[in-house]
């Protein structure tokens, strides 16, 4: 083995490079393979690592479409369950609404909280609301204090009633104490609740916008 390497060293040792052809056969398929490697090389690094990016980048385009067909593709099948769930909500949405007063009958609701205390026997001490409303996106809310005097028995009455008028009307900050012979006095905060007209609705977008304009 010894001699053999050697042979090879003594081979490569004593090559013309300025004449090739007259070289053995090792030193020469060693050199053309040499060549080739380096075609290869400067190939990928030229060309082909170009190519084979695009290549990569296309597959994961192709992907990325593909996804966004499917979910289309879903999305186009659930096209009429998506309109039927909407109508659904808008329906929902007009009954809730139909529940809150207008600005015209808001005096009527009142005189119903009114009537729902003294159709229980209840003695209003108080009768107040608030100055001014209290606005929201699409409705307003009006607070009242109320001080009403009674037996335990009439009062959780009332509260029922309120509970079942066609309108929306809450307790809330209920305070109650006791007074004489099984009478009791209730203060709470009687919160209705109207939506906002068309116009009322504007006016307020308008002022919202004017608010988060910069200021000049």
């Amino acid at each position: 083995m010894a001699l053999n390497m050697n042979t090879l060293v003594e081979e490569f040792k004593y090559l013309d490079p300025k004449d090739p052809g007259t070289w053995p056969a090792l030193p020469k398929l060693v050199a053309l393979i040499g060549i080739l490697v380096g075609i290869l090389v400067a190939a990928y690094f030229l060309d082909w690592q170009g190519q084979l990016e695009e290549i990569e980048n296309g597959k994961v385009q192709e992907t990325k479409l593909k996804e966004d067909y499917l979910n289309k593709k879903k999305q186009s099948i659930n096209l009429d369950l998506h309109k039927q769930q909407l109508r659904e909500i808008d329906q929902s949405f007009g009954a809730l609404l139909k529940q809150l007063p207008n600005r015209a009958q808001m005096d009527a609701l009142l005189v119903d909280i009114n009537q729902a205390g003294l159709g229980r026997g209840l003695q209003f001490e108080l009768f107040k609301p608030a100055p001014s409303e209290s606005t929201r996106e699409f409705y307003a809310e009006l607070p009242i204090q109320v001080r009403v005097s009674g037996n335990y028995h009439d009062m959780g009455a009332f509260a029922s009633d309120l509970g079942q008028l066609s309108r929306i009307v809450t307790l809330n900050d209920i305070s109650i104490t006791a007074l004489r012979e099984g009478q009791l006095q209730m203060d709470a905060t009687a919160r209705t609740f109207r939506y906002l007209d068309d116009e009322e609705v504007s006016a307020q977008r308008k002022s919202a916008n004017a608010a988060k304009a910069p200021k000049k």
